[in-house]
């Protein structure tokens, strides 16, 4: 590490900090080759795995406050990636489907993120990477 003090050099939190800005930066990078940024990934990732969601169940699933959920949503819907409607069964909420198009969409970007992780992990052998995955699963909260 360049001209990093021993004592930073060996603290997890600091080791942890530069990893995740380094791969920040190689996602936001990946993303924004495409027109993209990671909060519409996330939006569409949601809607890919879970289905169509109420707003607030989207935002709890992607990590995300009520705010950028609808500031989100609005960018999605405004290209055409997911339809917004009524909520049938209670007409203040709305809920969020990917469109044919949302779905196409989302399958390319996964293919950048799958890209973008190579390039995070690219320091590590197959075996590490599997393991350093499991590792950092479990710091999770």
């Amino acid at each position: 590490m360049e001209d990093v003090t021993p004592r930073l050099a060996v603290l997890p939190t600091w080791l942890l900090g530069r990893a995740d800005d380094r791969a920040h930066r190689i996602l936001v990078d990946a993303l924004s080759e495409h027109g993209f940024r990671g909060y519409h990934y996330r939006v569409l990732a949601t809607l890919g795995d879970g289905g169509p969601a109420s707003q607030s169940v989207l935002g709890r699933g992607a990590g995300l406050d009520r705010s950028d959920v609808a500031t989100t949503v609005d960018d999605l819907q405004s290209r055409g990636l997911v339809a917004r409607t009524p909520d049938p069964g209670d007409r203040r909420r709305n809920v969020v489907a990917l469109t044919p198009s949302g779905r196409r969409l989302l399958a390319r970007l996964d293919a950048v993120l799958a890209q973008a992780q190579d390039a995070v992990l690219a320091p590590l052998t197959p075996a590490e990477r599997t393991r350093f995955v499991a590792l950092l699963a479990r710091l999770q909260p």
